[in-house]
């Protein structure tokens, strides 16, 4: 069979459904390769990981037999099937992301988060979904898209797998800082890791002291090693988003501002964003209002 495969959202992040599908399709003899409009296909996937507020689906697939479209981007659809789920990636569809192993140690969350489709899409538990060794192959960086790792009832056993590998490990999704305890703050820090992400994403939810006592468990050092996701624009006033950044930075922490909606998000919000987001202008202007003021080249 010939297959193409067409990557939606851009070559901008690795898709790992089609790293999947193409490890999968090859081990079985087929052919594949990125889409073509000028080719014929067997079969053709689609995969979309945004709405259509992030990322719009312009192509239009003519040529092939079949075309199976699948991804969050479509709404609610099927898992891929368990010989694909757990098949190592195909990683030379993407030779710009060298020496970059991706992947998922747990599947769901416990949180229901209004803003996430996690818990709907993947269950209200975090649950083991392989090891490391399922798509790590030795590469010097991995990147994991779990979206609560901590509170999975394995999660001591699957960081002592990436503390052993001694590759450089990006928790991309963030870690949960109200599940950080001693022993796996510990296992923590035998992993290396190049920045550990949180999120505070509830305003109504005062996290200071999780943050004060991960700054007591924690050998990393570096506040710019700290990084937390602060989400903005949903349910949230201006001062509520400002005083999260504040406190985060009086802590010892980088925030890093995350927009819902962003195209519809206030004029003041999207400058919060440009402020804080931009490290070079944060580091050096300590206030928002002398930010906005103009009492910056970036105001």
């Amino acid at each position: 069979m010939k297959i193409g495969l067409v990557d939606v959202d851009s070559h901008n992040w690795p898709n790992l459904c089609l790293m999947k599908l193409s490890a999968y399709h090859k081990a079985r003899g087929g052919t594949v390769e990125w889409w073509r409009p000028e080719c014929r296909y067997d079969l053709v996937y689609k995969s979309r990981v945004f709405t259509d507020l992030y990322s719009r689906d312009t192509v239009n697939v003519t040529n092939a037999e079949r075309v199976i479209t699948g991804g969050t981007g479509y709404g609610p659809g099927p898992d891929l099937p368990g010989e694909v789920e757990h098949i190592c990636p195909d990683y030379t569809l993407y030779p710009q992301f060298p020496d970059v192993a991706y992947g998922f140690l747990s599947r769901g969350c416990p949180r229901n988060c209004g803003f996430c489709i996690v818990s709907g899409k993947e269950g209200r538990r975090s649950v083991k979904a392989a090891d490391l060794s399922e798509f790590w192959t030795g590469q010097r960086e991995i990147k994991l898209l779990d979206p609560n790792l901590l509170a999975c009832p394995d999660h001591e056993d699957l960081l002592d797998q990436l503390a052993r590998s001694r590759a450089w490990v990006d928790f991309s999704q963030g870690l949960d800082i109200r599940l950080i305890t001693p022993d796996n703050a510990a296992l923590l820090n035998r992993v290396r890791t190049k920045a550990v992400h949180f999120a505070w994403d509830d305003p109504r939810q005062d996290l200071t002291p999780y943050f004060r006592r991960f700054l007591e468990l924690t050998n990393i050092r570096s506040d710019r090693k700290r990084r937390v996701y602060v989400l903005t624009n949903y349910g949230s006033t201006h001062e509520q988003d400002l005083y999260r950044v504040d406190a985060l930075w009086a802590m010892g922490y980088d925030p890093y501002v995350m927009i819902y909606d962003k195209p519809n998000a206030p004029a003041v919000t999207r400058k919060l964003q440009r402020w804080v987001n931009n490290k070079r202008i944060f580091h050096t202007v300590e206030h928002f209002t002398d930010y906005i003021s103009g009492r910056t080249k970036e105001g």
